[in-house]
């Protein structure tokens, strides 16, 4: 079984960002996890070193290969303290700057202020809906903590790596990838932030995506490491919120909105999920988290709104049996909601302009 002290023996022999000290003794090794034959191993450069330092990258990534027990090394370089960009306690950003991923149209985010709000099965069936409606789709899981994918899509298979390349996994004819793959269900993914970032870069841009006309990516809770990271590292085309109707979701959904207007990034709507709830014996409605509540939000904010969700027992049954009910009863009245939002959602990306992405640091 290979040890952290074997990873960082192998490493003696890579020079760090200087050219001469050994990279486990540079300072550069901001994160390190073995798993089953994988290493993952994040270092932090400075943001306009990182062209310079791929070499070094590439000779850690060899290095850990040549080391016994070692399937999949996986070496990212992250940096923490971008200069270019300063986002200041009163959201004024500058500095802006272009990066995309070749093959990749759009990157849109699915995301919400507070989790329980139904985000990732939003992110799944708009995806495949975006799917069925004539798109190369993928979709990334940047929920590190706690990934939904695997279940969403029923995928078991640990991603292969060609050429330095980690395969995507599909399903219902989308692409997809989450660190959900690349661990047990049930262990507990415990990293810090320089990790975590580390983590998403290297599934945004050392994946084979190929070409696709959109990119969903399914975002963790709130506005912390991942959020960040993704803003600072891609040319976002926009962002969906996801709330329930009641005020203490659309409190926290206020606060996704407002990071996504301090780094420039357009909203294209809001859905408001759990919309309401229809007995399937009776056939009476009811509005266990109120109603309406993500329809008035959207119009005092001035973005659109995608449309309604109920709370269904067709839908939770469907993901938990990995196959999201936009698939599973394509015909139903349920898979024709996320099919209209998705309409709504590729005309707004069709007529919209990728932003430039920002570097970011927080004072």
């Amino acid at each position: 079984m290979v040890s952290e002290q074997d990873v960082l023996r192998v490493l003696q022999s890579v020079a760090g960002p200087d050219g001469k000290t050994p990279l486990p003794e540079s300072g550069a090794i901001a994160g390190l996890s073995i798993k089953e034959g994988k290493v993952y191993l994040a270092l932090s450069v400075e943001p306009q070193q990182a062209a310079s330092l791929e070499p070094m990258r590439l000779a850690a990534e060899k290095a850990l290969r040549a080391l016994p027990g070692v399937d999949t090394p996986l070496v990212s370089l992250t940096a923490q303290k971008p200069s270019e960009t300063r986002l200041s306690g009163h959201g004024r950003v500058t500095g802006m700057r272009s990066i995309g991923i070749p093959g990749i149209a759009r990157i849109i985010a699915v995301a919400s202020g507070k989790g329980g709000v139904g985000k990732s099965t939003t992110a799944v069936n708009l995806a495949l809906a975006l799917s069925s409606l004539g798109w190369r789709i993928g979709i990334l899981d940047c929920d590190i903590f706690g990934p939904s994918l695997p279940r969403l899509l029923n995928l078991r298979t640990t991603p292969r790596v060609e050429d330095r390349r980690i395969q995507p996994l599909s399903a219902y004819g989308v692409k997809a990838m989450s660190i959900g793959f690349m661990i047990n269900e049930e262990e507990p993914v415990v990293w810090r932030g320089p990790m975590v970032m580390a983590a998403v870069q290297q599934m945004l841009r050392d994946v084979a995506w190929g070409e696709l006309d959109c990119l969903v990516v399914d975002m963790p809770p709130g506005t912390g490491d991942a959020q960040l990271t993704l803003a600072q590292n891609v040319a976002l085309a926009g962002a969906v919120i996801v709330s329930t109707p009641q005020d203490l979701a659309l409190v926290d959904a206020r606060r996704g909105i407002s990071m996504f207007s301090k780094v420039d990034v357009p909203v294209l709507g809001i859905v408001e999920n759990m919309s309401y709830f229809l007995c399937p014996h009776c056939g009476g409605r009811t509005d266990i988290f109120a109603h309406g509540g993500a329809r008035h939000e959207a119009e005092r904010l001035g973005v659109p709104f995608l449309g309604e969700i109920p709370l269904a027992l067709g839908i939770r049954e469907t993901s938990d049996a990995g196959k999201p009910i936009v698939v599973a009863e394509p015909e139903s009245a349920h898979a024709s909601a996320y099919r209209d939002i998705a309409a709504l959602v590729r005309v707004e990306l069709e007529k919209g302009r990728t932003r430039a992405a920002p570097k970011i640091l927080i004072e």
